[in-house]
């Protein structure tokens, strides 16, 4: 019988495999089919109805007195969340964006320790250390990928990271008291609030008649798996992990990321990927998966001592 924590560790890998493929995807509309403030519109909008709709199973009211949390919870790990990561991928490339985000855990475990209490373990140190080293290394060998990185597209990135890492561990005390679904409506009915003045003008400056098959397909995705299912299992996740823990597994979307760009340059001919990933890129995966590990597993014996 597979233990909750076990699924809530599923769930995070998962969750960040399909944000990995997320930056490839997402940054192939972007700008050219369509604006970053329309998609983040529709992503919000979108994902917003599909949870709208499982709200119609679950009955649960929310106390008055956790309305201005769940508000912030909606601002930071929606609104600003999506809004600077849609924006920032559309400037830069999807594999400076990847790596960027690994910043989160830092910023997780820092908030955690001045909000949530939480104690800095020598392993979770060195586990973040790790990771990060990981991240950088593949930072130094070559962050190439579609469109070339910007500074500003970068900066966006890093707020993302740091809004999003507020949000983990705001949200944490919700999901103590209420079911996920209850949390995901609120968050995403503010979230939409929020976002509604900032975005609603490019959405309706889009031309959805250039759009063909594929690029349907890929709004689909984009609205469905790293919006909808995303913050569906970080929810479950977040019942039976500490916030620490589920933002060590951002690690993994740089590695994923770098696996679909070697994919893509030996199946396009001559794209820009051909010959990207090297043996030390691979290095820097593992140094990254073993961070993740470290972070997430219980104390080894010989961190005990």
């Amino acid at each position: 019988m597979v233990s909750n924590k076990t699924k809530a560790h599923l769930a995070l890998l998962s969750v960040n495999m399909v944000y990995g493929a997320n930056y490839l995807i997402a940054k192939g509309l972007m700008p050219n089919k369509i604006e970053a403030s329309a998609l983040v519109f529709l992503r919000i909008s979108g994902a917003g109805l599909l949870f709208l709709f499982l709200k119609f199973f679950i009955k649960e009211k929310v106390d008055r007195k956790d309305i201005p949390r769940l508000a912030l919870c909606g601002f930071l790990g929606v609104a600003t969340n999506q809004f600077f990561s849609m924006n920032g991928l559309s400037l830069t490339s999807p594999v400076d964006a990847a790596i960027i985000i690994t910043a989160m855990p830092i910023f997780t475990v820092i908030i955690s320790r001045f909000i949530l209490k939480e104690p800095l373990t020598i392993q979770r140190i060195l586990g973040i250390s790790i990771g990060g080293a990981g991240a950088v290394l593949l930072i130094y060998l070559g962050n190439s990928g579609l469109g070339t990185g910007s500074l500003l597209g970068n900066l966006f990135i890093c707020i993302n990271a740091l809004a999003f890492a507020f949000y983990l561990v705001i949200v944490k005390p919700m999901m103590a008291k209420y079911k996920p679904i209850t949390v995901i409506i609120w968050t995403f009915l503010f979230g939409f609030i929020f976002m509604f003045p900032f975005c609603v003008e490019k959405l309706i400056k889009t031309d959805f008649s250039t759009f063909e098959t594929t690029h349907w397909t890929s709004l689909l995705y984009v609205i469905v798996g790293p919006t909808f299912i995303a913050y569906l299992l970080n929810m479950f996740a977040l019942q039976y992990v500490k916030p620490t823990v589920a933002s060590s597994y951002i690690y993994v979307q740089p590695a994923v990321a770098m696996i679909l760009v070697a994919i893509v340059s030996y199946i396009v001919i001559d794209s820009q990927y051909k010959g990207d990933i090297t043996v030390y890129k691979l290095l820097a995966c593992v140094l990254i998966f073993v961070g993740v590990y470290l972070i997430s597993s219980t104390p080894l014996k010989w961190f005990k001592r």
